[in-house]
């Protein structure tokens, strides 16, 4: 999740069932709605095991415009990755990319699974803040200035003027 963070994802999600079957290891998104998967292997068996599963295999039906492995050094070698896939390598407590991913791997298939598990997501954490709805939560600003006497305490952003690099293409 850090790596993904630095990688300039500003939403990351980790261990979140998708209804395709698939439950990343990370999963975070970028501008433009650009989302990179990082599935983490530890073993041999485990990357075995997890190209033999239906969204390894027809590919369509996987997330992340990009996709990476992140492992142990020497676990996978180039050659064993699916097309177009990156490889991510954990060496001395730092993630070092060893070959990039494609950017363009999701699919509008893709793409549905990916909403799906954004919504899910949303809506366990609307079950957690119960009674106040997320349209309420997301507005605390605008409570913030109502405290204030009609304006927004010092260092906050009006939420109208905030920038959202999710809505902007990528450069």
């Amino acid at each position: 999740m850090r790596w993904l963070r630095s990688y300039r994802c500003g939403v990351v999600l980790s261990e979140q069932a998708c209804v395709s079957g698939e439950t990343p290891d990370a999963l975070g998104w970028k501008q433009a709605c650009h989302s990179v998967l990082v599935e983490c292997k530890v073993t041999r068996a485990d990357f075995l095991a997890d190209r033999a599963k239906p969204f390894r295999v027809k590919q369509e039906k996987g997330v992340g415009s990009e996709r990476f492995y992140l492992t142990p050094p020497g676990l996978i070698h180039r050659t064993e990755l699916a097309l177009g896939w990156g490889l991510l390598e954990l060496r001395r407590g730092r993630i070092e990319m060893v070959q990039a991913s494609a950017k363009n791997l999701r699919t509008a298939t893709g793409f549905r699974y990916e909403m799906n598990l954004l919504l899910a997501s949303l809506r366990r954490v609307e079950v957690r803040i119960e009674p106040q709805s997320i349209t309420d939560f997301l507005k605390w600003k605008n409570r913030m200035a109502e405290y204030n006497r009609g304006s927004l305490p010092e260092g906050l952003t009006a939420s109208e003027d905030e920038a959202n690099v999710f809505l902007e293409p990528e450069i």
